[in-house]
């Protein structure tokens, strides 16, 4: 049968913060970690939703320590705001699961092509201004969720924001490649500087949520968004199944930095399993570009884990 949420070790005392915890994969992350005894902290855009999710989730999860905070990923003010606001010396541990999925174009708050500034830049600078909360917490660790569609595309580094050709897929490909090359370059500076901080990294496989048909619907394309949900009813697993890789990667004893997990069924369904990445998701010189590039666009240094 394979690992399940059932095996999940104790979480009693642990801190978590899971972004996009109102729905889907976030919100089942959100809702085990807590049934294990964390206390988690629901990152969520909208305040009103993610009180939503509160009230549900403490019905399914009666004495369950939950706390909802406005995050938004779009605009690097919201996560500064949201690092300022969170009012934990510790940290044991950071879901970077919220994202977006081939939108049209568009550009955040601070002009960069949403996927690669919600999806990674958002994260990035949570991440780096999280870290000493982090750092203090014996034990922690950061996870942040890719997709098999990473394997779709390498990042290009002299267009990041897809400025010259937009394709809302091969984009989403790119944010994809850079959560794990961000993941790659994290556990490294992370080991040059002989923390006890792991990163590591999951994916879902094909896991059903609204994440697949929010794009057809912001443009109206009905036709679209209705294939998607068909796609989601026949061949998707549920977001129950989808979100164990996550939960592996955050609670599992054996999980070492930079280690990807995912379904063990062709990286589709099935229960958690060390998962194939694009080599180009291994490449230091790339790594440490992005991370460069990163430090440049959204101002935030990681200042402990400078090399």
């Amino acid at each position: 049968m394979g690992w399940t949420a059932q095996d999940i070790p104790d979480q009693t005392g642990r801190v978590a913060v899971v972004t996009g915890a109102n729905s889907g994969l976030g919100y089942v992350t959100a809702r085990e970690l807590a049934r294990k005894g964390a206390r988690v902290v629901l990152a969520c855009r909208s305040e009103g939703r993610g009180r939503v999710a509160r009230e549900r989730l403490v019905v399914e999860v009666p004495g369950a320590e939950v706390e909802v905070e406005r995050l938004d990923l779009g605009d690097l003010a919201s996560v500064r705001d949201f690092a300022e606001r969170v009012p934990y010396e510790r940290i044991d541990l950071l879901v970077n699961n919220a994202g977006v999925m081939a939108p049209p174009y568009g550009t955040t708050a601070d002009g960069f092509e949403t996927q690669f500034g919600v999806n990674h830049l958002g994260h990035f600078a949570l991440t780096g201004l999280l870290l000493p909360a982090l750092l203090a917490t014996p034990g922690a660790r950061v996870v942040t969720v890719s997709s098999m569609m990473h394997a779709l595309a390498n990042i290009d580094l002299h267009d990041l924001n897809s400025g010259r050709k937009y394709r809302r897929w091969t984009a989403y490909a790119r944010s994809k490649t850079a959560n794990l090359l961000f993941t790659h370059e994290l556990a490294r500076r992370l080991a040059a500087h002989d923390t006890g901080l792991v990163a590591a990294a999951a994916h879902p496989g094909y896991a059903a949520t609204n994440l697949q048909t929010a794009g057809p619907r912001a443009e109206g394309r009905r036709g679209a968004e209705r294939a998607m949900e068909i796609g989601n009813r026949v061949f998707a697993q549920p977001a129950e199944a989808g979100a164990l890789p996550t939960l592996y990667a955050a609670t599992a004893d054996e999980v070492r930095p930079d280690s990807f997990f995912g379904p063990s069924f062709a990286m589709w369904r099935g229960a958690p399993a060390p998962s194939w990445r694009a080599p180009w998701t291994l490449n230091d010189q790339a790594a440490d570009r992005l991370w460069d590039a990163s430090v440049r666009l959204t101002g935030v240094d990681f200042g402990a884990l400078k090399v």
